[in-house]
């Protein structure tokens, strides 16, 4: 009896042994967000200014009631979670430690308690409140959508918060990203009393009280609108609105021109605000007055008026070659973030991925081998590279170049979509050492999103034009192109066994994961939510598919991110759609992964 229970816990510890050591699985992606930024603290016309964080990826500050704290966000120890430290930079202390996503902070009237944004009930962002004494946290709003930027009264009776539970999250005209509309709302405290105070159909956000408790200050503009001054500074016009609460009436305040965002009201009765459009930039006051200058994020002023806190974003939005470790939730994932639509070969020690020109016009396709520096393969100009794929034997690689909208809308911040159908892009392939240039597709339609069958023998890619939708796939040897499906079909990818095809299909306005076979047989759904599923990864032993969707909705408004999907998340599930799991939480875009395949 005791051999055998001996033989049992050996095995128990070797396989918690082999649990502990097996290697992470290694996703490549792209990340469109600040990789750091730091807080800063002046005098309100911007003199006198200094460094109060450094080091990290810290945002939305916030000053508390009596002048000695500022609370924060930070990834510097993983997850969003919520800091506070002194205002001469002393003191830091972690408020939150949870794997879920915190961030958003507002202080209580009294400064004992702080109302944040979190995704720990369910996945979406909800409105829950902190007591800082004991460190405990509670729910204080539900439901679907996402609540975002609250606000505590001055009197303490109310919480405004901005939120688009009653959106559908419709999407930009002529476009696949979502639209915010977003409206103001009230909730006690306690949870009651919720109400909407805002005209429901357009976008309302970041509502800041008056000092009487009376009214609440807004910005707004038309839905179309948060798509359009998203991604990049350009001429434009937003509103400040001051909503009554008792009423609900609306008033154009009389402040300025420009992109305004980040309103508040200060002590002295005067509005301050953050303008980023191709005039100016920096903060603003109703009094005509300014402050501190260039890309000033996420501002928040002393009690007295006379100082405020602020970010700068040290690194660029644009995602570049060079890999960072970033965050996940199950350690058995190891993610990195490095250029657009990253690809592996089959021994898993090199990778190729686009990276964008200071121009942001220009494009490369970048080589990463084992860790050292990635180096230029190819350039081109004024058209993008993208979606690289490559052979199984590697000495090729594959992919799309001309004209992508989703990706040169970014760069250059078109307002109408780039990608046309009269041959706008096509796919090409180039020798290992970037040699060899030549296009193996032509015609009107605009191709792209290819990818290879393992055998290294046909491509699947994706088509759309006056030649007709859907899947394609070419035999390499004679060029001959056979069709697999003729819906609004994109990003195909071809199972490492080589018996399936995963993709993504338009179904009722949204896009999800599918998989065929290869004679274009046995057409499955994979993925059902509301949103958008993209960019399917197949494990390289076919067992699973890792890919991004916007399911988990909108983590902040969205100006603020500065990206053109800031809900994108990785997931991860099997390749018959069970066992699905959620592996990054954030309120930037993460989209394009690629599995590591394990090293020999």
């Amino acid at each position: 009896m005791r051999l055998r229970l001996f033989r049992i816990c050996a095995t128990i510890l070797l396989c918690m042994t082999a649990l502990c050591c097996a290697a992470a699985d290694r996703i490549l992606f792209t990340r469109l967000g600040p990789a750091q930024a730091s807080l800063f603290v002046s005098n309100a016309d911007g003199s006198g200014e200094r460094g109060l964080t450094q080091g990290a990826l810290d945002y939305n500050p916030a000053w508390s009631p009596d002048g000695k704290w500022i609370a924060f966000t930070s990834e510097r120890d993983g997850s969003a979670d919520l800091y506070r430290i002194r205002t001469d930079g002393s003191g830091l202390e972690r408020l939150t430690d949870d794997p879920a996503f915190d961030d958003q902070s507002a202080f209580s009237p009294d400064g004992s308690q702080i109302v944040f944004v979190t995704t720990r009930a369910g996945g979406t962002a909800n409105l829950w409140i902190l007591d800082l004494q004991t460190h405990r946290a509670k729910p204080l709003t539900s439901g679907r959508g996402g609540d975002f930027r609250p606000a505590w009264s001055p009197d303490g009776k109310w919480i405004a918060f901005s939120s688009d539970r009653e959106s559908s999250l419709p999407m930009a005209k002529g476009r696949w990203e979502h639209l915010h509309i977003v409206d103001i709302y009230l909730v006690r405290p306690d949870g009651s009393g919720m109400k909407r105070l805002s005209r429901h159909g357009d976008f309302c956000g970041s509502p800041k009280w008056s000092h009487d408790s009376k009214s609440v200050v807004a910005y707004c503009m038309p839905a179309e609108d948060t798509w359009t001054y998203r991604v990049r500074v350009m001429e434009g016009e937003t509103t400040l609105m001051r909503i009554d609460v008792a009423s609900g009436d609306a008033t154009p305040m009389s402040v300025g021109p420009g992109v305004k965002i980040f309103p508040s009201v200060l002590p002295s009765g005067e509005a301050a605000y953050v303008r980023r459009d191709t005039q100016a930039q920096g903060v603003f006051y109703s009094n005509g007055k300014a402050g501190p200058a260039g890309d000033v994020r996420w501002p928040s002023w002393s009690p007295d008026g006379s100082q405020l806190v602020y970010g700068r974003v040290a690194t660029a939005q644009v995602p570049s070659s060079a890999s960072r470790k970033v965050w996940s939730r199950n350690p058995g994932y190891e993610l990195v973030s490095t250029g657009i639509l990253p690809a592996y070969d089959r021994t898993g020690e090199r990778y190729v991925a686009t990276g964008l020109a200071e121009n942001l016009r220009d494009s490369t396709l970048m080589l990463t081998e084992g860790n050292g520096p990635a180096k230029k393969l190819m350039e081109s100009k004024d058209e993008l590279i993208i979606a690289p794929q490559w052979s199984p034997h590697g000495d090729a690689i594959l992919f799309g170049i001309g004209k992508f909208s989703a990706f040169l809308d970014f760069a250059i911040g078109a307002k109408k979509p780039l990608e046309a159908t009269n041959g706008g892009a096509q796919v090409a392939i180039i020798n290992a050492d970037g040699s060899g240039f030549r296009k193996i597709t032509s015609g009107a339609n605009n191709n792209g999103f290819a990818a290879y069958s393992p055998d290294g023998k046909r491509i699947v890619y994706r088509t759309m034009g006056p030649d007709g939708d859907g899947l394609r796939i070419m035999n390499l040897q004679d060029r001959s192109v056979t069709t697999l499906t003729m819906d609004y079909d994109n990003f195909p990818a071809w199972s490492p066994r080589g018996d399936l095809i995963a993709f993504v299909r338009r179904v009722n306005g949204d896009f999800d994961v599918f998989t065929v076979r290869t004679d274009g047989k046995d057409v499955r759904q994979l993925t059902h939510a509301k949103g958008n599923d993209a960019h399917p990864s197949w494990s390289p032993d076919g067992e699973k598919i890792v890919f991004t969707t916007t399911r988990m909705g909108f983590k902040d408004e969205a100006l603020y991110t500065s990206a053109p999907q800031p809900y994108g998340e990785l997931f991860v599930m099997r390749y018959d759609g069970t066992q699905l799991e959620q592996l990054t939480d954030n309120q930037w875009e993460d989209g394009g992964p690629a599995w590591q395949p394990r090293k020999k």
